[in-house]
């Protein structure tokens, strides 16, 4: 299991969604002000009160978990390389999603705040696990197609 790449480039995809989910989408301090975003919510921190908001900034921490958790399952099932393309493609739609939706959400606060969008690592760190996913699923097709051609060959 571990000898294939693919492995390696799905378990990319697990680290980064966890990793991600943990860092700030945006922060930003406003004199006394302070202005959060993370993956699973929205919180503003003003003269030490904190307001927090959950929902609908939660839906790119929902899609993050289940990207990691088909990434694993596509993980397990080494054994049947066509089920793995339906997961990994299924996987790449739900990455998408989860990138897509964090790049609005933060557009839509630097638009209210008429900021510069910022240098945010967390949608690097996303867009890699996208690419790896990519990957993962490339791979996957050539063993496949391989194991196909020498099964004609016989």
């Amino acid at each position: 299991m571990w000898q294939r790449i693919q492995t390696v480039f799905l378990v990319l995809v697990v680290v980064s969604m966890i990793v991600s989910l943990f860092l700030p989408i945006l922060k930003v301090m406003d004199g006394s002000k302070e202005i959060q975003l993370f993956p699973l919510h929205f919180s503003t921190i003003e003269d030490g009160q904190r307001a927090t908001l959950y929902f609908p900034y939660s839906l790119t921490a929902i899609l993050m978990i289940a990207a990691a958790t088909i990434a694993i399952m596509e993980i397990r099932r080494f054994d049947n390389r066509i089920t793995q393309i339906k997961l990994g493609t299924l996987n790449s739609l739900i990455l998408a999603g989860a990138l897509g939706s964090a790049v609005y959400f933060l557009h839509r606060f630097l638009k209210n705040m008429a900021l510069v969008p910022p240098a945010c690592p967390v949608l690097w760190i996303m867009f890699v696990g996208v690419a790896c996913n990519w990957l993962a699923v490339r791979f996957i097709r050539r063993d496949e197609k391989l194991v196909r051609d020498s099964d004609r060959l016989r």
